[in-house]
């Protein structure tokens, strides 16, 4: 038996990675769009970008530990349900290793933006908002989606 505590925790912590990358996807980055000064629309961007991946990685880190919780605590392993589990893991894997990457590519952005390596800058974010970010968001719906139905079963 799992506690509600864990159920929640695990609940809360995929809305806000995966709500926090919709509401940047959807509501600020068409907004940051609109700023014509190249600079300040990086600039606005990683600094926005940054904020997110520092508010998500405690998160990743609680979705990780209480999904392991679920999983061995209701035998999610060896059950009848076992593919279920297996496949929510392998979503939230690919989602965290396509976070590091976003993550560091992010971070290197921002120090060649200090040091006025605009456009090179540019580059290292390029796929960040129209590729990355929306390949996530796609994982992240489709896990919670298998989530609910394993809990639902």
């Amino acid at each position: 038996m799992v506690s509600h505590t864990v159920v929640f925790l695990h609940v809360l912590s995929a809305f806000v990675w995966v709500g926090g990358m919709i509401s940047i996807r959807v509501a600020v980055h068409p907004v940051f769009q609109s700023i014509d000064e190249p600079k300040i629309k990086l600039s606005k961007t990683l600094e926005i970008t940054g904020r997110l991946f520092h508010l998500v990685i405690p998160f990743i880190l609680i979705l990780l530990v209480t999904g392991l919780m679920m999983a061995i605590g209701s035998n999610g392993h060896h059950g009848d349900l076992k593919y279920f589990f297996l496949a929510k893991e392998t979503i939230w894997m690919v989602m965290t290793l396509n976070f590091i990457y976003m993550y560091l590519q992010r971070r290197a952005a921002w120090k060649l933006f200090e040091r006025g390596s605009l456009a090179e800058a540019k580059v290292k974010v390029k796929y960040i908002p129209n590729v990355l970010l929306p390949v996530n968001i796609m994982l992240g719906i489709l896990a919670l989606y298998l989530g609910v139905s394993l809990r639902g079963l």
